[in-house]
């Protein structure tokens, strides 16, 4: 069995060993034939060669060439598999080092694929925008040279009167989104800072209870007491919020009533209403816009900060609301 299994190892050996003895010979063959072409003395000097003889003797030798016969390996010779082997090595190598340069190309190419691709989107998308505009102001155009100037006169005012109502209704969702904020968060943090507390926005979360009890004057919460003096606590809420004059009115009455939070609430609430019923009364006339306050409390103070509001340049006691709309106007 063991004769059998090392037989193929044997041939291929074999095979091999007989090539190179024939690589062997066909070597001495062409070393001893340039032996003897060394070894012959030329009859004429190369430098006395003319161009015919040197066309003669190439055509000569190429004629010896040709009908000499070529060397070719015996039959079961490796040297056609080895010469095959080389090639296709030679082959995958060059491969290899074609697709790694490559590489970089590819991805490049794919990138740019990509760009272009959103390219064509954005184009696609502007190209059915402009359609649509375009064919909107033809059918518009169309109605409008079919209808009298009294129709479209009345289009307009309807337009309008539909486009106030619309602005009314988000009017009055953002005053109850903002009533709601000043009454929910933004009361006990104005509280807090007009007690001595830190400014509203850095203490978020405020307990009554600390409201009640008051700041030192690091700007932190007293101890809480488990008996605070109510009248005092009251005659602290009607000298900051309620110590109303007889312009105040009913709002002062109104800061009076509940804690300290209810009360910076509805000194912020009527605080705002002032000033938006200003700002419509003035007309856009910026220098009309400004009302005067008693005080520079903490809700004018939230405001300035926040820039919702602004002081006159030459009045710290006038305060009107910065105009948004005619800076987006301008």
């Amino acid at each position: 069995m063991e004769g059998v299994s090392n037989l193929p190892s044997e041939v291929h050996k074999g095979d091999v060993d007989r090539t190179l003895r024939e690589l062997d010979n066909a070597i001495k063959d062409i070393e001893e034939a340039l032996k003897e072409v060394r070894a012959t003395p030329s009859r004429v000097p190369d430098s006395e060669l003319k161009a015919e003889d040197s066309m003669e003797i190439m055509i000569k030798a190429y004629k010896d060439a040709t009908e000499s016969e070529p060397f070719l390996p015996s039959r079961g010779s490796m040297l056609p598999a080895l010469l095959a082997m080389r090639k296709v090595q030679k082959t995958t190598e060059q491969t290899k080092a074609h697709t790694l340069s490559q590489q970089g190309v590819l991805s490049q190419t794919k990138k740019r694929v990509d760009e272009e691709q959103v390219n064509l989107r954005e184009q696609r998308a502007l190209q059915a925008a402009l359609e649509k505009r375009i064919q909107s102001l033809r059918d518009g155009l169309e109605t409008r040279e079919e209808k009298t100037s009294e129709q479209l006169a009345r289009e307009k005012i309807a337009a309008l009167k539909k486009q106030k109502a619309v602005f009314n209704r988000q009017t009055l969702a953002v005053m109850k989104d903002l009533d709601w904020f000043i009454e929910n968060h933004l009361g006990a943090m104005l509280a807090a800072e007009e007690l001595g507390g830190p400014v509203v926005g850095e203490m978020t979360e405020i307990d009554p209870e600390e409201l009640t009890a008051g700041f030192n004057a690091h700007g932190k919460p007293k101890k809480v007491k488990s008996n605070p003096n109510e009248d005092r606590r009251q005659r602290r809420i009607d000298e900051i919020w309620g110590g109303a004059s007889e312009e105040q009115g009913a709002r002062g009455k109104r800061k009076r009533e509940g804690d300290e939070a209810s009360a910076a609430s509805a000194e912020m609430r009527d605080l705002t209403e002032q000033l938006l019923n200003q700002a419509m009364e003035s007309g856009g006339d910026s220098s009309a816009a400004y009302i005067r306050i008693p005080r520079e409390s903490a809700a004018v103070r939230s405001l300035v900060r926040s820039k919702v509001a602004e002081f006159h340049p030459k009045d710290a006691n006038r305060l009107r609301l910065i105009d948004f709309g005619r800076e987006l106007d301008d």
